[in-house]
């Protein structure tokens, strides 16, 4: 459980602005599950979308996020995780692999989260942000994230990380702006069994 509380290069939650704010969104609430709610909810709710809302520059860690306030899904999943490290909840990263125009292929990665608290395990939830279609709520046990998996090639992927994907990284460290990240969203193979 150790690598899921640590800090590191993208899940910066020993950085000064980071532990901050999640210790204001701990004030006040001695309950795990109430700090993961605030956390989430923070993050959903006033960290905005980068393509949503037509944002610059693209981020990628989690304290750059916060101080710009947007990110892609991805780069929002970093700040989740690190505000919820820092408040001493361990946090990884998922991944849904989706369509993302009239579903049909081409694919891409979505980033989410999975944290562990008692006395659920692992639950997963998805910060990318609420609008018209696109519905996430944290209410454990039961998982209430934006996209659910319609189409032949989507998938769910099992795995919960506890840094984010290289091919991630690469797409928000290498673009110049939210419209070169929407031209190269990120994708996997999956494997066929």
């Amino acid at each position: 459980m150790n690598s899921f509380l640590e800090s590191s290069q993208y899940i910066d939650c020993d950085h000064p602005a980071i532990a901050t704010k999640a210790a204001a969104l701990a004030a006040d609430v001695q309950d795990k599950t109430a700090i993961a709610k605030a956390c989430f909810e923070f993050v959903r709710d006033h960290i905005k979308h980068s393509w949503d809302y037509q944002l610059n520059p693209v981020t990628c860690k989690a304290s750059d996020v916060l101080q710009h306030g947007t990110g892609y899904c991805y780069a929002k999943s970093h700040l989740l995780a690190a505000l919820l490290r820092a408040n001493g909840i361990p946090a990884g990263l998922c991944y849904q692999r989706l369509t993302f125009k009239d579903d049909v292929p081409p694919f891409c990665l979505h980033g989410l989260n999975a944290i562990y608290l008692e006395p659920y395990g692992w639950y997963r939830i998805d910060a990318r942000g609420n609008k018209p279609g696109v519905t996430a709520e944290f209410c454990p046990p039961l998982e209430k994230l934006a996209f659910p998996i319609v189409v032949a090639g989507e998938a769910d992927l099992p795995e919960i990380w506890p840094e984010p994907l290289p091919v991630v990284v690469r797409v928000l460290e290498s673009s110049r702006d939210y419209l070169q990240v929407m031209e190269n969203l990120p994708d996997i193979q999956l494997i066929k069994s």
